[in-house]
C-alpha cells in the first residue's frame, strides 16, 4: 500500500503553458489587455510572458497547434487560467483594460472567497480574473467549515473602483 502524501503547505503553480494557433496574436493580447510582460520571445514558435518580472507565469506556444482550430467547448483540457490580483482595485483595473478593449464577459461570480471575472483569450482557453478576500472574511458555517458560494458580482460597482 502507498503511503498518502500531502504536498507542502508552500507548495504553489508555478506557471501555465498554453498551445495557442497564432502566437503574436496571443501575446497582443496578454500582453496589451491583461497586462503582462513579455519576458523572452522565441521568434514565432513560443513566447514567456510574466507580472513583475518574474521569469514566466505564462508560456505560448505553437510547437504543435499553429492554425489550429479551437477546441470545441466540450472538450476535456484546463477549464481555465486564474489571475489572482492583490486587491479589488487591481481587478477593477484589470477588468476595465478588458471592457475597454471588446473582449467579452463569459460570466462573473461573487464566491464568498473571491470576487472572479470570465472570459477566454483568442484561442478559446478560458480566463478567470480574480482577487481573494482577506481569510478571515471567508464565510463559513455553524460548524466552521468553509462555505463556498456562487452569487451575483456587481461589476459596476467594481468598475467604480478602476
Amino acid at each position: 500500500m502507498t503511503t498518502p502524501y500531502t504536498a507542502p503547505a508552500g507548495t504553489r503553480i508555478g506557471h501555465v503553458h498554453l498551445k495557442v494557433s497564432d502566437l503574436e496574436r496571443s501575446v497582443a493580447f496578454y500582453r496589451d489587455v491583461l497586462g503582462l510582460e513579455v519576458m523572452v520571445q522565441y521568434g514565432t514558435q513560443a513566447a514567456f510572458l510574466s507580472a513583475g518580472g518574474y521569469h514566466h507565469h505564462l508560456g505560448l506556444n505553437t510547437w504543435e497547434s499553429k492554425g489550429g482550430p479551437r477546441p470545441a467547448r466540450n472538450a476535456v483540457g484546463l477549464y481555465h487560467t486564474a489571475f489572482l490580483f492583490p486587491e479589488r482595485a487591481d481587478l477593477a483595473r484589470a477588468f476595465r483594460r478588458v471592457v475597454d478593449a471588446g473582449v467579452q464577459i463569459e460570466g462573473a461570480a461573487d464566491h464568498g472567497v473571491s470576487e472572479a471575472i470570465y472570459l477566454s483569450d483568442p484561442d478559446g482557453n478560458g480566463i478567470e480574473l480574480y482577487r481573494d478576500r482577506p481569510q478571515e472574511d471567508w464565510p463559513r458555517d455553524a460548524e466552521g467549515q468553509l462555505r463556498m458560494v456562487n452569487e451575483r458580482l456587481d461589476l459596476e460597482a467594481l468598475l467604480t473602483l478602476a
